[in-house]
């Protein structure tokens, strides 16, 4: 059945307390170098392995029942010409989403995970006629994955044009929160996979990046879905309209409702709800990134939390994860959103765990350690 959500009560951002378990840190790293393989020697992996460990609070993790979470909303600034697509994309994309036609659908099939797309503010009435009745489990075959889910949270048909005015009412921002942390209660397993789409959601991005990474709005402006070098430009003077009218928007969540979108916000209001349950938080693109750079202004313990899957073609995402002070897993010059980047790198977990549970040390297999 579709999730619905009509009002919920205020959200209030949860104190989130700092993974500081070091005698489990050092079990699992002595676990890691007595394998039976030269220390260090499966590099990044191993890093992975402690990180996912640390995370889930065990030396033996197992990560169970992934959900893929794409948040959709439309954004009122894409009427300033922000985009090379017009605003009801989102709306047809969500529906082939649903219709397990999008690159994140197919994805998310070959890889067992639960697809929800969670309509936050698409500016039309989304509908799905057969949803879902059980969770998916990871074992399950491909063919045997339930379809997407839908989740009704939309709390208004997009924003407003943040040129204008606010984007965001406090209290519309503060309902995108809420709903976002209520979509992660109910869901199943320890890993959560963040995905997006809103047309016009990489200058709502931008502009995040830009006020609360205290970057220039011209290194982290990029082509988004497609514009020209002239189309880029345009897009820049818009996008510097937004920062002079909202000047005095510097607190994270008053940033937010200014100059953001409801997926982002519901974006927000999830990864704090995940880092809160000790979930892995796998974080996708630019925008995805901006949603836990908010989070992490909030509460700074949600980067222990969360593992980047990849560097985007957006010009402003390297610079956003150097400001975050994180690395990445893959850098394929993805830019297409949607979590497609995330469920790529999902695999990648999975064998970082596996090494850490099942391969056997030097003593368990009688191997002859390094002099």
């Amino acid at each position: 059945m579709k999730a619905s959500f009509s009002s919920l009560p205020t959200w209030q951002c949860p104190v989130l307390p700092a993974i500081a378990d070091l005698a489990l840190a050092q079990r699992i790293q002595d676990k890691l170098n007595h394998k039976t393989k030269p220390q260090g020697s499966l590099g990044r992996l191993e890093a992975l392995a402690l990180r996912l460990g640390c995370i889930v609070g065990s030396d033996t993790p197992r990560l169970h029942q992934p959900q893929m979470l794409v948040f959709a909303a439309d954004h009122g600034l894409a009427a300033q010409g922000v985009s090379a697509y017009p605003a009801d994309v989102t709306w047809q994309m969500v529906r082939n989403f649903l219709a397990g036609g999008a690159a994140v659908s197919v994805l998310a099939r070959q890889h067992g995970l639960g697809l929800h797309v969670i309509d936050c503010g698409v500016a039309r009435d989304v509908t799905q006629d057969e949803p879902p009745s059980t969770p998916p489990t990871p074992s399950a075959p491909m063919d045997a994955q339930p379809a997407p889910r839908l989740w009704s949270c939309k709390v208004a048909y997009g924003t407003q044009d943040s040129s204008q005015g606010p984007a965001m009412s406090a209290e519309q921002c503060q309902q995108a929160l809420a709903h976002g942390a209520a979509v992660v209660r109910q869901l199943p397993g320890n890993v959560v996979l963040l995905g997006e789409m809103g047309i016009g959601n990489t200058s709502c991005a931008s502009l995040l990046v830009a006020r609360l990474a205290d970057l220039p709005i011209e290194h982290v402006t990029g082509m988004g879905t497609g514009l020209d070098a002239a189309g880029v430009q345009r897009k820049l003077a818009v996008l510097r309209q937004v920062l002079e009218r909202h000047a005095d928007k510097t607190e994270p969540l008053d940033v937010l409702a200014a100059m953001g979108g409801l997926e982002v916000a519901a974006m927000v209001g999830a990864v704090l709800q995940a880092a809160l349950e000790r979930r892995v938080v796998l974080v996708d693109g630019f925008i995805t990134t901006a949603a836990v750079l908010v989070a992490a202004r909030l509460q700074p313990a949600v980067l222990q939390r969360c593992v980047f899957a990849h560097c985007s073609g957006e010009p402003g995402h390297a610079l956003v994860l150097k400001a975050l002070g994180v690395q990445v897993l893959l850098d394929w010059q993805l830019r297409l959103g949607e979590g497609s980047g995330a469920a790529l790198v999902w695999p990648l977990l999975e064998s970082a765990s596996a090494i850490l549970r099942e391969m056997a040390s030097f003593a368990d297999a009688g191997v002859s350690q390094a002099h």
